[in-house]
């Protein structure tokens, strides 16, 4: 019988399998439920914490830049994320905003900022103190951390826009755009494997 450090469960139907090492491109999934099992991640611990480093980046670019500016008769407008969220509390679906606020902005910060922690330590093969609790608070962000929809919504209002107003795309939305692509490469993936790493 193998150890349990080469078994890996299906989230989707517990169904326990042995772990298998895995060439480019390839995965695994569950022959119960056809669930991913494992995917290949060609990352290394340091190549993951400079892309989380540069997501940061882009995080603060994505959020304290306009995400467009509009402009009509010589009046000129911008918006951030920021400006979205007040916006929408200030009318009457408050909790709206709440779930904005959490799906594109805090969920996401706080992805970063456990994978910066994690990461670091696990560069010194060590294990970071609390490093349970965070790897649950990864899982747990993971389907919070909207900002593929957000982007997909932003997109949407500069086209519609585009036929009423002068629109013009801001910096914040091209960060948000890349972002919202590293987010699913260090984050939104498979990152049980960190507990093997370290």
């Amino acid at each position: 019988m193998a150890t349990t450090d080469q078994l890996i469960i299906c989230e989707h139907c517990d169904s326990v399998y042995e772990k298998v090492t895995l060439a480019k491109h390839q995965k695994t999934l569950c022959t119960r439920c056809g669930g991913v099992l494992q995917r290949y991640n060609g990352l290394t611990v340091e190549q993951r914490l400079a892309l989380t480093f540069a997501a940061l980046m882009l995080w603060i670019f994505a959020n304290f830049y306009p995400v467009m500016s509009i402009s009509l008769k010589g009046l000129k407008n911008s918006a951030t994320l920021w400006d979205s969220v007040v916006a929408l509390s200030l009318g009457p679906i408050t909790f709206i905003a709440l779930v904005a606020a959490i799906a594109m902005i805090i969920a996401p910060i706080f992805q970063l900022l456990l994978l910066i922690w994690v990461l670091g330590f696990a560069l010194r093969h060590q294990r970071a103190p609390g490093f349970s609790f965070c790897m649950r608070w990864l899982e747990t962000l993971r389907p919070w951390s909207m900002l593929e929809v957000c982007l997909l919504g932003a997109m949407v209002a500069v086209i519609k826009l585009a036929g009423l107003l002068d629109v013009l795309p801001g910096i914040g939305l091209f960060a948000l755009a890349v972002l919202s692509l590293m987010m699913i490469r260090i984050a939104g993936r498979d990152i049980r494997e960190l507990w093997d790493l370290v």
